[in-house]
């Protein structure tokens, strides 16, 4: 359809007769429109009837701007084009009449002079619309964006078995590449839990890891830190993401309201943050629900589309085998640990006027029971027995037999035998008992109020008394008899002086023990010990520990023990 303007100052070019003008342009697929000087229509092809939604009389002798009122900054090129004649290819994006509910539009066009003895008389504008391209463009690269997101996700989650290094890596993992705020909740470990049970209907997660985009981390953690026990009421997102095993999309006001521990403040201060829409997924793994990652997003950044929500659980279903990979590990070890415990002796103080401190630590995070112990027997007469042995070999094997050995030796230390004679008799019992593992071991009897310490050694190496300064460590040899379990015997006792206040510290050979090293210059290292300013034991044995700990090779086990320093005092007299 060919429609012209009543004047045209400059007049219009030669060529411009109605009739050919409509014959060239009025069959043409793409948009034409004709202007004058003044960006006025002259002539509208039918194809931009169809694209602007308006009819060409609506266009004739008005302004684009006029018919057009929501596309911006195009006069600006259209002038330029008038002025200098070059043709000019512009992208436009707004909004016409064509679609019944506004939407974005985007379109491209190209704008060339036309002119009449050489001057200009208007322009010509050809239009196509690329919307449909230029989304399918971004959808591709969102596409590629979220392939990219979920390949490197196998290498930047579960770089450890530790289940929050796990969570935390996946918050930062997500932060901000896929949302601006992101938290992660599990239910709490099975073993060592002590939280109370919530109430009925509400589930109780541990907040394993949060993190925010840019500002938001820090302000962000007003909303649960990393530890913290968080209870989603029964109609909650999270709670319903759990039950269904289905992602939930949810106004974040709406899921701040679902906790019982947020209050109005929060939740104003949630508004304050501008944070506007959860993702919430659940992690999961052989069918078994573990926590549920919530992905937040903030005013000013796109609301969650079908394609993040399937990605989101994609994402989480990846994370969900390394998180159960984690929960798997520390359920194992939080059981070792406990076995360990259980086996070891932990001393309570067998006497008031005793002293004792403990550590053990194992070599291998990957084997954390062994064949390493430590005990202390209260004797009659205000003394005591202190024992560290190390059974050969490491894993539940070991600890079974060193729980044997303990046993044994608790029993033998009831008949208030010597040093040498318990391990002479504890010798034979495990040689006839079949035990096929041999041990090493150290006893200690120390009479507080003689002042000495009878040591006898199998196979283990040398105590270190460590005296008030300014005296200092001294690594006191003692007969060395062969390892337990071997039923050669041939043990002595030597009796060293250990006053009040002298520490007693025994040690397994993982202390001290390292590859292509002699044993006696190991050993000799320990004569450079002192006591802390504090004079704690406990202090004592983290400092031993840090410093010949770090680079050990097999389990440790440490002791100390002291006399109370106080009065004198007088051996009791038995009665008759």
């Amino acid at each position: 359809m060919l429609l012209q303007a009543d004047t045209c100052d400059e007049g219009m070019p030669s060529f411009f007769d109605p009739k050919t003008v409509a014959a060239l342009f009025d069959g043409n697929p793409a948009a034409v429109a004709v202007l004058d000087h003044e960006l006025r229509y002259t002539y509208v092809n039918p194809a931009l009837e169809r694209l602007n939604g308006l009819p060409a009389a609506a266009h004739i002798g008005r302004a684009f701007f006029q018919v057009l009122p929501a596309l911006h900054g195009q006069a600006a090129a259209l002038r330029e084009v008038l002025a200098d004649g070059k043709p000019r290819e512009e992208t436009i994006q707004g909004q016409n009449w064509a679609a019944a509910e506004p939407d974005r539009r985007i379109w491209r066009a190209t704008y060339s002079r036309l002119d009449t003895d050489g001057a200009a008389c208007g322009l010509m504008a050809i239009v196509v619309e690329i919307t449909d391209l230029t989304r399918q463009r971004e959808e591709l690269e969102e596409a590629r964006g979220h392939v990219a997101l979920l390949s490197a996700a196998a290498v930047r989650i579960g770089t450890t078995l530790d289940m929050d290094t796990t969570c935390r890596e996946l918050a930062v993992y997500v932060v901000p590449a896929f949302a601006d705020v992101a938290a992660v909740d599990v239910f709490p470990s099975e073993v060592g839990h002590s939280a109370r049970r919530p109430a009925p209907g509400v589930v109780r997660l541990r907040r394993a890891a949060l993190r925010g985009d840019g500002e938001l981390d820090e302000r962000a953690q007003r909303f649960g830190h990393p530890g913290e026990y968080v209870d989603f009421a029964a109609d909650s997102a999270v709670t319903r993401c759990l039950v269904k095993n289905e992602p939930v999309l949810d106004d974040w006001e709406n899921h701040l309201s679902g906790r019982s521990a947020y209050t109005a403040d929060r939740i104003t201060a949630s508004r304050a943050l501008g944070l506007r829409e959860a993702l919430i997924v659940p992690l999961t793994a052989r069918g078994r629900p573990l926590g549920a990652l919530t992905l937040i997003r903030a005013a000013g950044s796109p609301a969650f589309s079908d394609q993040d929500v399937a990605v989101a659980r994609e994402l989480a279903v990846r994370a969900g085998v390394d998180l159960d990979h984690a929960r798997r590990y520390d359920h194992e070890h939080s059981i070792a640990r406990e076995l360990q415990r259980s086996l070891l002796s932990e001393p309570r103080g067998p006497h008031p006027h005793v002293e004792i401190a403990t550590r053990y630590r194992p070599a291998d995070e990957g084997v954390l029971v062994g064949g390493d112990w430590f005990d202390v027997v209260p004797l009659q007469d205000g003394r005591h027995l202190k024992a560290m042995g190390d059974v050969m070999g490491h894993g539940v094997e070991a600890a079974v037999a060193m729980s044997q050995y303990r046993s044994l030796l608790r029993l033998l230390a009831g008949e208030d035998l010597p040093p040498h004679r318990i391990l002479e008799q504890l010798d034979t019992m495990v040689e006839r008992s079949g035990l096929d593992r041999a041990a090493t071991c150290l006893l200690a009897v120390v009479d507080r109020f003689g002042g000495v310490c009878e040591v006898a050694s199998a196979g283990h190496l040398p105590p270190v008394f460590i005296d008030p300064a300014p005296d200092g460590a001294r690594i006191v040899p003692v007969p060395v008899g062969p390892p337990l379990g071997t039923g050669f015997g041939g043990y002595a006792t030597a009796s060293v002086p250990c006053g009040p206040g002298t520490v007693l510290f025994m040690y397994t050979d993982g202390l001290v023990e390292r590859r292509g090293e002699d044993i006696d210059v190991s050993v000799g290292r320990l004569a450079s010990l002192t006591l802390p300013r504090s004079g704690r034991l406990e202090d004592l044995l983290d400092q031993v520990l840090d410093r010949f700990g770090d680079d050990a090779e097999d389990d440790i086990a440490v002791l100390a023990s002291r006399i109370r320093e106080g009065p004198p005092v007088v051996r009791p007299t038995p009665t008759e």
